[in-house]
C-alpha cells in the first residue's frame, strides 16, 4: 500500500517539479535508503533481479534507491538525471504471473537505463511485454499484485498503470496522485493496443465508446478494501487546494495526513484510510519510509525521513553529492537496517506509551523547522558542496540526538499498549518480533 503524488512546475511555488510518496509496508520491513553509483558492464552481462536475471545494460546511471531490504528494487527513488519514480500496488482482474520481474524491479532498472519521464515510461512497457510482472512482494506474508507508476523528472510527469500485460499512460499537466487503485479513466495519451478489445472480449465495456480502463480492468473488492479511495481522494484535494502554491511543506503535510477518526486517539488504532497509515488491522500495513523530491536546476534537492511513520519522523534534505553520510551503499545494507531501526524502536516506544508524544514532536518540529529555513537561505549557485554537507551532517547528528534523548526517558517507563484487543494482540506480536532481530 502507498502513495505518490507529484505538483509540475506550474502548480509550485517557486515553479520548481515537487514529487513525493509514501511507502507503505509490513510493520518489520526495514526500508533502507541505498545509493548505487554509474556502472559499466562488459556486453552480454546478466542482471539478477529480485526473482529473475535479465539482460543487463552496458551502462547505468547513478541512483538513489529507497526500499526494502531484501528486494533488489525500490519503491521509490531518483537518478542523476532527476528521474523520479514511485510504485504503487494496484489490484486488477488479470491473473498473477508466475515469477518474473516485480514492480519494484522495473522501478529500479528504468531508473538505471533512463533519463525522462517518457523514456521511462517506454522502458517500463518493454519490460511488462519482454518479461511480464509477477511474484511474491510480501515480506512476513505472500502478497501479490500488478503495479502502477508516478514518473517524474525536472520538467514533465507520466501515470503507467498496468493490468497484467495490459496498461495505459496519461501525461500530466498539473498535479496528479495515486493510490492502491487504478486512476486513468476513459481518456489516455498511451495505451496497450489490445487494452480496449481486451475488455470487449471479457464483457467488462460493449466498446470504446463506454471504456474506462479504471472501471473495467479494477477488481473492486481488494480495491475497496485497500482504503485507497480515501487516501487518494486526501492527497488530491490538498493537492487542488493549494495548486499555484504548492510547497515542499505541503507535501510535508500530506504524507503526514490522517483521517479524523484516527487523530481523535493516535498511536491508539490502525488506521488503513490515512495517507499517513498506521498499521494494528488484520489487513493493511505501515507508512515505513516517506520521501519528497524538489527537481530544477542548479541542483535537485531531496527531503527523507529513512524511517517509518511520517508523522513522527524527521525529514532531513539531502543532496546527491560526494561524501554525503546520509545514504549506504549496497554493501552496507546492514547499516541502512541498523538506521532504520533506530528511529523505528522509538516509534514502537510511542506505541508503548513510553514517550510523551507531545513533547518529542514539539521537538522535532523544532529542528525541522531549522532545517528547512537553512536550507531555504542557500544560494546553491554559489554555495559549495561543503556546506550541503555539514547541514547534512547537523541534521543527522541532531536526529541521532534527539533520539538518545527519547529513547534514554522510555528505559524507565513500562510498556501499556492502547487500543482494542486486536490492536494490543497485533503490535506486541509486532513488538516481539521486532526487538529479537537485534
Amino acid at each position: 500500500m502507498c502513495d505518490t503524488m507529484v505538483a509540475l512546475g506550474n502548480s509550485t511555488a517557486d515553479g520548481r517539479v515537487l514529487f513525493a510518496k509514501n511507502s507503505d509496508r509490513q510493520p518489520n520491513e526495514c526500508h533502507v535508503m541505498i545509493r548505487v553509483p554509474r556502472r559499466k558492464y562488459p556486453k552480454g552481462s546478466m542482471l539478477k533481479c529480485t526473482y529473475i536475471e535479465i539482460e543487463q545494460a552496458e551502462e547505468t546511471y547513478e541512483v538513489l534507491l529507497l526500499k526494502p531490504y531484501w528486494i533488489w528494487g525500490a519503491e521509490m527513488g531518483c537518478n542523476e538525471y532527476g528521474l523520479n519514480i514511485g510504485n504503487e500496488a494496484v489490484f486488477t482482474k488479470e491473473p498473477h504471473g508466475r515469477e518474473s520481474l516485480i514492480g519494484m524491479d522495473m522501478l529500479r532498472i528504468a531508473l538505471e537505463r533512463c533519463k525522462t519521464s517518457r523514456e521511462a515510461v517506454e522502458t517500463l512497457v518493454q519490460l511488462l511485454n519482454k518479461y511480464g510482472q509477477g511474484g511474491n512482494c510480501g515480506h512476513e506474508k505472500p502478497f501479490t499484485y500488478h503495479n502502477s507508476f508516478l514518473i517524474a523528472d525536472r520538467s514533465s510527469a507520466w501515470v503507467l498503470e498496468t493490468a497484467g500485460i495490459y496498461w495505459a499512460a496519461l501525461q500530466v499537466k498539473d498535479i496528479y496522485s495515486i493510490s492502491n487503485r487504478l486512476s486513468i479513466g476513459s481518456q489516455f495519451d498511451l495505451a496497450h493496443p489490445q487494452l480496449v478489445s481486451h475488455a470487449i472480449e471479457k464483457g467488462w465495456c460493449k466498446g470504446r465508446e463506454d471504456f474506462d480502463f479504471a472501471r473495467c480492468y479494477s477488481n473492486p473488492l481488494i480495491t475497496k478494501f485497500s482504503g485507497s479511495w480515501d487516501r487518494q481522494s486526501c492527497s488530491s484535494e490538498m493537492l487542488k487546494q493549494s495548486k499555484g502554491s504548492i510547497t515542499i511543506k505541503t507535501m510535508m503535510d500530506i504524507l503526514r495526513s490522517h483521517t479524523p477518526r484516527y487523530d481523535k486517539k493516535p498511536y491508539q488504532r490502525s488506521s488503513v484510510s490515512s495517507v499517513c497509515m498506521h498499521g494494528g488491522f488484520v489487513y493493511g500495513d505501515q507508512t515505513t519510509g516517506s520521501y519528497i523530491a524538489s527537481l530544477g536546476d542548479p541542483i535537485d534537492t531531496y527531503w527523507v525521513t529513512g524511517s517509518s511513520a511520517p508523522c513522527l519522523s524527521l525529514f532531513k534534505p539531502l543532496w546527491l553529492i560526494d561524501d554525503e553520510h546520509m545514504t549506504f551503499s549496497e554493501d552496507n545494507t546492514d547499516k541502512a537496517v541498523s538506521y532504520w531501526k533506530r528511529q523505528e524502536e522509538l516509534h514502537r516506544c510511542i506505541l508503548e506509551q513510553k514517550i510523551s508524544v507531545s513533547d518529542y514532536k514539539r521537538d522535532r518540529d523544532q529542528l525541522e523547522k531549522s532545517l528547512m529555513k537553512e536550507v531555504q537561505s542557500i544560494n546553491f549557485d554559489t554555495t559549495d558542496s561543503n556546506q550541503l554537507s555539514d547541514i547534512m551532517t547537523y541534521a543527522l547528528n541532531e536526529e541521532r540526538r534527539l533520539q538518545d534523548y527519547y529513547l534514554d526517558q522510555a528505559k524507565s517507563s513500562q510498556p501499556v499498549l492502547k487500543g482494542n484487543l486486536y490492536f494490543n494482540y497485533y503490535w506486541k506480536k509486532m513488538n516481539s518480533k521486532f526487538r529479537s532481530q537485534d
